[in-house]
Protein backbone atom coordinates (compact mmCIF):
# COMPACT_ATOMS: atom_id res chain seq x y z
CA UNK A 1 0.00 0.00 0.00
CA UNK A 2 1.17 3.27 -0.83
CA UNK A 3 1.88 5.82 1.96
CA UNK A 4 0.46 9.87 0.96
CA UNK A 5 1.31 12.87 3.06
CA UNK A 6 0.28 16.58 2.18
CA UNK A 7 1.41 19.73 2.77
CA UNK A 8 0.39 22.90 2.07
CA UNK A 9 -2.09 23.93 3.65
CA UNK A 10 -2.21 27.63 5.16
CA UNK A 11 -4.48 30.45 6.02
CA UNK A 12 -5.01 32.81 3.16
CA UNK A 13 -7.13 35.79 2.11
CA UNK A 14 -10.08 35.51 -0.28
CA UNK A 15 -9.12 35.80 -3.95
CA UNK A 16 -5.43 33.99 -2.99
CA UNK A 17 -3.70 30.94 -4.05
CA UNK A 18 -1.89 27.98 -2.27
CA UNK A 19 -0.27 25.10 -3.47
CA UNK A 20 -0.86 21.48 -1.76
CA UNK A 21 1.42 19.01 -2.37
CA UNK A 22 0.92 14.77 -1.81
CA UNK A 23 4.27 12.89 -1.30
CA UNK A 24 4.07 9.51 -1.87
CA UNK A 25 6.00 6.87 -0.74
CA UNK A 26 6.51 2.83 0.00
CA UNK A 27 5.88 2.26 -4.25
CA UNK A 28 5.37 3.98 -7.10
CA UNK A 29 1.98 6.07 -7.92
CA UNK A 30 2.62 5.92 -11.50
CA UNK A 31 -0.12 2.74 -11.86
CA UNK A 32 -2.76 4.74 -9.49
CA UNK A 33 -5.25 7.52 -10.01
CA UNK A 34 -4.84 10.37 -7.52
CA UNK A 35 -7.29 12.66 -6.00
CA UNK A 36 -8.59 15.08 -3.66
CA UNK A 37 -11.26 15.49 -1.46
CA UNK A 38 -12.24 18.16 0.86
CA UNK A 39 -14.02 17.71 4.52
CA UNK A 40 -15.11 20.94 5.82
CA UNK A 41 -16.65 20.28 9.86
CA UNK A 42 -19.75 18.70 10.66
CA UNK A 43 -19.84 17.84 6.79
CA UNK A 44 -19.26 15.08 4.16
CA UNK A 45 -15.51 14.18 2.42
CA UNK A 46 -16.18 15.51 -0.80
CA UNK A 47 -14.64 14.81 -4.08
CA UNK A 48 -12.60 18.03 -5.68
CA UNK A 49 -10.46 16.35 -8.40
CA UNK A 50 -9.16 13.44 -10.03
CA UNK A 51 -5.78 12.42 -12.67
CA UNK A 52 -4.93 10.02 -14.16
CA UNK A 53 -1.54 7.47 -14.09
CA UNK A 54 0.06 9.51 -16.88
CA UNK A 55 -1.70 12.97 -15.77
CA UNK A 56 -2.74 13.25 -19.38
CA UNK A 57 -6.33 13.01 -18.33
CA UNK A 58 -8.02 15.35 -15.25
CA UNK A 59 -11.53 15.41 -13.77
CA UNK A 60 -12.98 17.87 -11.60
CA UNK A 61 -15.57 19.06 -9.24
CA UNK A 62 -17.92 21.55 -10.72
CA UNK A 63 -17.41 23.74 -7.44
CA UNK A 64 -13.75 24.41 -7.95
CA UNK A 65 -13.66 23.80 -12.16
CA UNK A 66 -12.10 26.62 -13.54
CA UNK A 67 -10.11 27.47 -10.04
CA UNK A 68 -8.39 24.65 -8.80
CA UNK A 69 -5.69 22.54 -10.97
CA UNK A 70 -4.44 18.79 -10.26
CA UNK A 71 -1.06 17.76 -11.54
CA UNK A 72 1.22 14.96 -10.75
CA UNK A 73 4.97 14.35 -11.34
CA UNK A 74 5.64 10.63 -11.37
CA UNK A 75 9.29 11.13 -10.96
CA UNK A 76 8.88 13.05 -7.83
CA UNK A 77 5.88 10.78 -6.74
CA UNK A 78 4.14 13.70 -5.96
CA UNK A 79 0.46 15.04 -6.76
CA UNK A 80 -0.35 18.66 -6.64
CA UNK A 81 -3.26 20.96 -6.08
CA UNK A 82 -3.11 24.34 -7.21
CA UNK A 83 -5.94 26.31 -6.11
CA UNK A 84 -6.93 29.61 -7.36
CA UNK A 85 -9.09 32.62 -6.42
CA UNK A 86 -10.10 30.98 -3.00
CA UNK A 87 -13.01 31.64 -1.63
CA UNK A 88 -14.36 30.84 2.55
CA UNK A 89 -16.44 28.23 1.22
CA UNK A 90 -12.70 26.48 0.16
CA UNK A 91 -12.13 26.28 3.98
CA UNK A 92 -11.79 22.72 4.72
CA UNK A 93 -9.11 19.80 5.59
CA UNK A 94 -7.66 18.36 2.46
CA UNK A 95 -7.29 15.00 1.17
CA UNK A 96 -4.89 12.96 -1.35
CA UNK A 97 -6.03 9.60 -2.30
CA UNK A 98 -4.81 6.51 -4.31
CA UNK A 99 -6.78 5.21 -6.01
CA UNK A 100 -6.76 1.37 -8.88
CA UNK A 101 -10.14 1.27 -9.88
CA UNK A 102 -10.43 1.50 -13.39
CA UNK A 103 -12.17 4.62 -14.16
CA UNK A 104 -13.30 7.97 -12.60
CA UNK A 105 -14.38 7.97 -9.28
CA UNK A 106 -15.53 10.50 -6.72
CA UNK A 107 -16.88 8.08 -4.25
CA UNK A 108 -14.29 8.08 -0.95
CA UNK A 109 -14.64 3.61 -0.65
CA UNK A 110 -12.90 3.81 -4.64
CA UNK A 111 -10.04 5.02 -2.80
CA UNK A 112 -7.31 2.69 -1.21
CA UNK A 113 -5.26 5.24 0.21
CA UNK A 114 -5.38 7.80 2.21
CA UNK A 115 -2.94 10.83 3.70
CA UNK A 116 -3.67 12.60 6.65
CA UNK A 117 -4.78 15.57 5.09
CA UNK A 118 -3.64 19.46 5.37
CA UNK A 119 -5.26 22.79 6.90
CA UNK A 120 -6.96 25.54 4.41
CA UNK A 121 -8.25 28.34 5.59
CA UNK A 122 -9.64 31.05 3.69
CA UNK A 123 -10.71 34.73 5.57
CA UNK A 124 -13.26 36.65 4.19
Amino acid sequence: QVQLVESGGDLVQTGGSLRLSCAASGRTIRSYRMGWFRQAPGKERDFIAAISGSGGSTYYADSVKGRFTISRDNAKNTVYLQMNSLKPEDTAVYYCAASKFAGWSINTRDYDSWGQGTQVTVSS
